[in-house]
């Protein structure tokens, strides 16, 4: 269930028998031809279908996350890492104030990675509350399903294009796109990064099948119900 449709009171009443939680991660930044908000729709709707017959709460996604890299691109919102940190952990503070013990970072951008090591440091100032930070989308079952569609793609590609990250009347490229290895090369930001991915997806088709798609996502949704479900101990 979300946050968004309980009061304090249904916080309150459900703190008497459960205490988990579920806090996604998302990003507002540029995903070529799909929307800015991709890695905050895509963690926040894993979350949400995953926790429901769970009767577990969800939280709004935090929707902007560390994304230097792409600042040159309008739209992106970046946070600088002691800022994202610093927001985590004052989140975590106050879930652990209202009582929650159990708290799943559902994590959909992987700049925010840094949130791991925080909450793991946190942990350890806040005995007795359990953080388990989980990057959805490269969970081994739901990787297997990707790869096992197709081994060429990843960020602003076919792999985030769901029918729920897609803008009304955008039509997407038709090819695969093609970059040069840069394996062992230097990080690229700003006006470099444009230069070198253009419309910003990292390579590979822009699009697969509807029914490849859905698949993966059922997979992952059962992979996140999952680890908000089993190994709390």
């Amino acid at each position: 269930m979300r946050i968004s449709d309980m009061n304090w009171m249904a916080v309150e009443r459900y703190l008497q028998d459960d205490d988990r939680a579920v806090f996604p991660l998302g990003s507002t930044e540029q995903h070529a031809y799909l929307s800015l908000s991709t890695d905050s729709i895509l963690a926040e709707r894993v979350a949400v279908e995953a926790a429901e017959p769970l009767g577990v709460p969800v939280f709004p996604a935090q929707a902007y996350g560390v994304t230097p890299y792409f600042r040159d691109y309008p739209g992106t919102v970046s946070l600088r890492l002691a800022t994202y940190l610093a927001v985590i952990r004052d989140t975590l503070d106050s879930l652990a104030q209202s009582g929650f013990r159990r708290i799943l970072l559902v994590n959909g951008h992987g700049g925010n990675s840094p949130a791991g090591a925080l909450a793991t440091e946190w942990m350890a100032d806040n005995p007795g509350v359990r953080v388990r930070f989980y990057n959805w989308w490269c969970a081994p079952k739901t990787w297997a399903q990707v790869m096992a569609f197709d081994p060429i793609g990843s960020h602003a590609s076919w792999t985030e294009n769901f029918p729920w990250t897609r803008l009304d009347g955008i039509t997407m490229p038709e090819e695969r796109k093609v970059l040069p290895d840069r394996t062992d090369k230097a990080t690229l930001v700003g006006a470099e990064m444009r230069a070198v991915y253009g419309d910003g997806s990292y390579g590979g088709y822009y699009a697969r099948p509807d029914q490849e798609m859905l698949a993966i996502w059922q997979t992952a949704v059962a992979e996140t119900r999952a680890m908000i479900a089993e190994g709390w101990d």
